[in-house]
């Protein structure tokens, strides 16, 4: 077998093991919540009769083992279960709203990407100057400040103070495009600055590390600018690292963008977990937390093999 394929198989095989291992966590960790699903859904006024046959009914009466291996069997085949508090199938409502965080995360990504690059190179050009202290000092504020404490400042500064985008970023069908994009415009403000800051900096580091090396001192005696020989030599060499890095913060934008979400009232999978959380609807909670595992292990999986697809020494381990 090729050491390339060898190396995808591992990989890929480590994700599903991962996988499984998240949803035995996320099994485990609903089940232990303190209280009573049951008495949650029909209230204090309940019988015992009433809370027994909905135990019945929600299968809690089954043993926790049988109880794990139907969800994941369930899962597997794409059936997610039914909302308690509604009776709405899962995978049908959670359909639009993982529709609706992959569209803000998108956005995100195609302002915060670049920028990252761009930012980072400019940094390495005026390496020790002002240009890179200027951005390694904003980058670094804005890495250290929470997500929900951004959203609110910007809230107040860009909605409250000046008006000029709404503080609430709520969506729906039919919705025109162009207006779904001025309605976003300030989670998608936030998020960049959240990820912004660790992709500049990684591409900074990457790209540093590069320069140090021997083809790079032998295109400065040649009479390159220091510019050209940072993006045509030194980046391509650096790309792995900032391919790790860019795909962890892109995870973190499908993943991580719950509080965001919550700040602007937005339809995405975030608000739609907090929802069903405080009604303490578990199978929606559980649904949620594969499905946020399933794209963060995908996007990490995706990480690895464009490294090894990029790196030679990785190809070639021997």
């Amino acid at each position: 077998m090729h050491p390339v394929i060898k190396l995808l198989a591992q990989r890929i095989a480590l994700g599903l093991l991962l996988l499984f291992a998240a949803s035995v966590l996320i099994f485990i960790g609903t089940q232990i919540l303190p209280g009573d699903v049951a008495q949650s859904i029909l209230g204090q006024g309940a019988t015992p009769e009433t809370l027994a046959n909905l135990r019945a009914e929600l299968g809690l009466n089954d043993p926790p083992l049988t109880r794990y291996l139907n969800w994941l069997f369930a899962a597997m085949q794409g059936d997610l279960g039914t909302a308690l508090t509604n009776g709405q199938d899962i995978a049908t409502s959670m359909g639009k709203r993982l529709g609706n965080t992959l569209f803000l995360a998108f956005w995100a990504a195609v302002v915060a990407v670049p920028t990252a690059i761009i930012l980072g190179l400019i940094a390495v050009r005026y390496q020790g100057r002002w240009p890179d202290r200027v951005i390694s000092s904003i980058t670094l504020a804005t890495v250290s400040v929470p997500e929900f404490l951004l959203g609110y400042i910007a809230i107040f500064f860009l909605s409250v103070q000046f008006r000029v985008l709404p503080s609430l970023a709520t969506v729906y069908d039919g919705m025109p495009f162009w207006d779904k994009l001025y309605t976003i415009a300030l989670p998608v403000i936030v998020l960049v600055l959240v990820v912004l800051g660790h992709m500049m900096r990684m591409t900074r580091a990457a790209i540093l590390n590069v320069m140090q090396s021997p083809y790079v001192e032998t295109a400065e005696l040649k009479g390159l600018r220091k510019f050209t020989i940072i993006a045509r030599h030194a980046l391509p060499n650096a790309i792995a690292p900032v391919v790790n890095v860019v795909m962890l913060n892109l995870a973190y934008l499908v993943v991580g963008v719950v509080v965001v979400e919550v700040v602007f009232v937005y339809p995405g999978m975030g608000q739609y977990l907090v929802d069903h959380v405080a009604k303490r609807d578990v199978p929606v909670v559980q649904a949620c937390g594969l499905v946020f595992a399933a794209v963060y292990i995908g996007l990490n999986l995706v990480a690895d093999v464009v490294s090894i697809l990029a790196n030679p020494r990785l190809r070639h381990p021997k």
